[in-house]
């Protein structure tokens, strides 16, 4: 039970990182260009990556070698994540310097986020192992669907 609240925890920071790094990516295109603002968002991405491997390859410097026999059967596929990122953070910027703003650009974004992952979960997608869809799914996403109205729409 406890590491299930740590998931959960990990999940909402990450969630409030993600907007965090949306406000200040959309005030940077704001001030230059959304294409500017996603280099200069990856860029500084990368390099804080880097520095994250380094310290984790120095503290763990006597990891076992398993982890380099797994390496070499990873598809080359899997290393294109970064190229939804990239259109995300354009999107985002241009998005949230609309009408939109930020709290719909991030409701909306978590309705596409949610209506993804139950049709990657029914069909397996990516190799995530498939799960059916049930009832409970499909009330989750009106939920979001209709808070992502409230917050667009129900602006006084």
């Amino acid at each position: 039970m406890i590491g299930r609240s740590k998931d959960w925890l990990l999940a909402i920071g990450g969630g409030a990182l993600l907007a965090l790094m949306i406000n200040y990516n959309s005030l940077l295109a704001k001030h230059t260009t959304p294409m500017f603002a996603s280099w200069v968002a990856h860029g500084l991405g990368a390099v804080a990556a880097l520095a994250l491997v380094v310290l984790y390859s120095r503290v763990f410097r006597s990891a076992d070698k398993a982890g380099d026999a797994r390496r070499e059967k990873i598809p080359l596929w899997f290393y294109l994540g970064g190229i939804p990122g990239t259109f995300t953070v354009i999107l985002a910027a241009v998005t949230v310097n609309s009408s939109l703003s930020l709290s719909g650009t991030i409701a909306l974004m978590l309705l596409g986020q949610v209506l993804f992952g139950i049709v990657s979960d029914h069909f397996g997608l990516f190799r995530t192992p498939k799960r059916r869809t049930v009832p409970a799914d499909i009330l989750g996403a009106l939920c979001v669907l209709t808070g992502s109205a409230l917050i667009i729409f129900g602006r006084a």
